[in-house]
């Protein structure tokens, strides 16, 4: 576990929140295994009807945390990494998931999103996936994912140009199912939260299992073939160049 995964039961709902607001709750290691052994937990709990994600601080999530990646940087071909479980646990997920984001949430931070059920955008957050830019590929399927939701004209945009977008354009391309006011998105969990335990647990938990059933084995053949490309790219010249450039530029600040 890792003390920057607040994991709690909160009765019928498992509450996972990313708490290193010091550093953006930027993802490390020990954080992916942490939402992996949470999320593959709650498959064999039937006592856990819903897994809301949230992050502290003013941001969701500032993505991938770098230097804690290179340290322990994967050999190309490694499948057990912690990221790549925490990925597979969110497609194979039969447990309704709420994620509420609010700041930035930047690369596994939107990639993520694809594999919740609800995703709740509060207004003035900023979603922006820059793997291109590090010398990377997207992950998480999104690159099946997105263009299926938004058409490809605009996951080029986004995934290819790394541009990115905020509340509204997110619920427009399907991405988050509900856009709410600043300082609102706290009522609108706890709201959704309600509305869907008034729901027969069974059948919301079948119903969520046959929605997610119909494309689940080519979400993680893209995931594979994705994580596959990652791997390879990580000991690339570009990526090592970007990576470079990103800490320079950091430096700067």
């Amino acid at each position: 576990m890792s003390e920057h995964v607040l994991v709690e039961r909160r009765d019928a709902v498992l509450s996972l929140t990313l708490a290193r607001p010091e550093r953006r709750n930027a993802i490390t290691v020990a954080m992916y295994a942490a939402l992996a052994d949470a999320i593959e937990g709650a498959a064999s709990d039937k006592s856990v009807r819903l897994i809301t994600i949230e992050g502290q601080g003013e941001d969701f999530t500032g993505g991938n945390d770098l230097a804690d990646f290179i340290k322990d940087m994967p050999a190309p071909g490694t499948e057990d990494i912690p990221v790549w479980r925490l990925l597979r646990a969110l497609a194979n997920n039969d447990v309704p998931l709420i994620a509420a984001v609010h700041g930035n949430a930047v690369g596994i931070g939107t990639t993520l999103l694809f594999h919740c059920d609800f995703v709740i955008a509060e207004e003035g957050c900023r979603f922006i996936m820059p793997f291109v830019d590090l010398g990377l590929v997207p992950e998480a399927a999104s690159s099946l994912i997105m263009p299926r939701l938004a058409g490809r004209r605009a996951a080029a945009r986004h995934i290819l140009l790394g541009e990115p977008f905020g509340a509204q354009e997110a619920v427009a391309m399907g991405l988050a199912s509900h856009a709410v006011p600043k300082g609102q998105l706290d009522q609108a969990l706890a709201g959704l939260i309600a509305a869907l335990l008034a729901k027969p647990a069974e059948a919301m938990r079948l119903t969520q299992a046959l929605l997610r059933r119909s494309d689940r084995a080519e979400v993680i053949e893209r995931m594979e073939l994705e994580n596959g490309h990652f791997s390879e790219r990580l000991t690339s010249d570009e990526v090592k160049q970007a990576i470079t450039a990103f800490f320079a530029a950091r430096a700067k600040r």
